[in-house]
């Protein structure tokens, strides 16, 4: 990395769930851990929950055998500077980002993401409707807790794993500063979000999630989308066994997403999606906090 020339960044958010986004079509910036930490940092760097690095496919060695159905790759990371497989709200932001580079127009467009290729809608409105693709939820009894209060919890995969415990108030999920403890220990070898979810109405929930690497977030669309599977199964309309969608509206901290399962599994999401700002990183302060 050039000390000398300048990077570009933007800075976007959907549902304040906020990312630094950084261009790098043809993947020749060096984004160590430590450099994404730093950008990340809300006092000495950018600020954000994560990382969107904007890559061609085809320049991607996670990517290349995707670059056919989608010509770019979401290489997220979170605020810790650790890999992700998905941030659904990252990929809002991500098709945001290409129609503001002029990358793409209002209509459908492919993602590329570790979780596999996301299908996306830009609408007139502004809102933004990703395919999540299909939930798996593993058997087993999980349990998350917080202080002395535990509650059972709903392990669903939505390409990253999570936790949906119900809750009577929201209050009860503590600070988020820290991971809340989960047994058994097997269940997510590598770390796990957890949500603490309300009811708010007929199909309409209320969240607060501690992410994966992030801490407490104002927003996790993969969350939204496990809380209303969840959501489904408890209230007994799980869509693969009624034969209709299952649509709930899911309050996070930031704002509010929409989620529709189908019958057939898949899983869409829509909500807001917001570039707020654009600028030039000092390659050399970079280069130095990383040393």
């Amino acid at each position: 990395m050039s000390t000398r020339t300048p990077i570009a960044f933007l800075k976007g958010h959907g549902t304040e769930n906020d990312f630094v986004i950084v261009p790098d079509p043809d993947n020749a910036i060096d984004l160590s851990p430590a450099a994404v930490a730093a950008l990340c940092d809300r006092r000495a760097g950018i600020g954000g929950d994560g990382l969107l690095h904007v890559v061609r496919s085809a320049a991607h060695p996670e990517a290349k055998d995707m670059a056919t159905e989608a010509e770019w790759f979401m290489d997220y990371r979170n605020g810790d500077g650790s890999i992700a497989e998905m941030c659904g709200n990252g990929v809002r932001v991500f098709a945001r980002y290409l129609q503001h580079a002029g990358h793409t127009t209002e209509g459908d467009l492919a993602i590329a993401t570790r979780g596999g290729v996301k299908t996306v809608h830009i609408a007139k409105d502004g809102d933004v409707t990703v395919g999540m693709g299909k939930a798996r939820l593993p058997e087993g009894d999980v349990t998350v807790s917080v202080g002395e209060r535990s509650w059972p919890a709903r392990n669903v995969n939505m390409g990253n794993p999570h936790a949906v415990a119900f809750v009577d108030d929201l209050a009860h999920a503590g600070d988020l500063y820290s991971p809340p403890p989960f047994s058994p220990a097997s269940a997510y070898p590598d770390g796990v979000n957890v949500e603490f979810v309300v009811d708010r109405g007929p199909r309409h929930v209320a969240l607060r999630v501690h992410e994966r690497g992030s801490g407490e977030t104002r927003s996790c669309g993969t969350g939204a989308c496990a809380v209303a599977v969840a959501t489904a199964r408890r209230d007994g309309t799980d869509p693969a066994v009624t034969g209709a969608p299952a649509t709930y509206t899911v309050d996070v901290p930031g704002g509010t997403l929409v989620i529709t399962e189908r019958p057939d599994g898949e899983i869409e999401m829509t909500g807001p999606a917001v570039i707020v700002a654009e600028g030039k990183l000092d390659a050399e302060w970079l280069e130095t906090v990383v040393r």
